[in-house]
């Protein structure tokens, strides 16, 4: 199988043990449900003491998240759904998505040079537009 650049083969995935959830209440609108029952949940993923490999985790941390501590630990919040297990697994599914980006190399960017036909292609067309543009002054009887 050819590797493409820019393409990482496999994506780590997520332990959910390694995630800490935390059960909060939800915020705007809802009623007393909202009140009383913590349906939101905060998910705290410690990225340095995770089983990540290490350049997925120099990647995630290079990241400029603001959900991402300066100890390292990422912190997602959800609260879309009124079950605290949905939340979870969306607050899972978020972060997998985080990973999934930080587990792909970027290719390296070699700049090159313009060719010779390419450089006269562009010369021609600016004199051609300065021809152009010389023309539009004022017509002299």
């Amino acid at each position: 199988m050819p590797s493409y650049p820019g393409k990482s083969k496999v994506t780590p995935a997520i332990d959910p043990s390694e995630v800490e959830f935390i059960a909060i209440r939800a915020q705007g609108p809802g009623g007393q449900n909202v009140n009383k029952v913590s349906c939101a949940v905060h998910a705290r993923f410690d990225v340095r003491a995770s089983s990540l490999p290490e350049d997925v985790k120099e990647r995630l941390l290079e990241m400029r998240d603001t959900r991402i501590t300066r100890e390292g630990v990422l912190v997602l919040k959800a609260q879309q759904s009124r079950s605290l297990e949905q939340n979870k697994e969306d607050a899972l599914q978020r972060l997998q998505a985080l990973v999934d980006a930080a587990a792909v190399v970027q290719a390296v960017r070699r700049p090159t040079k313009p060719t010779r036909s390419s450089q006269r292609r562009r010369l021609d067309e600016k004199t051609r537009s300065g021809q152009i543009k010389a023309l539009r002054g004022r017509v002299s009887e």
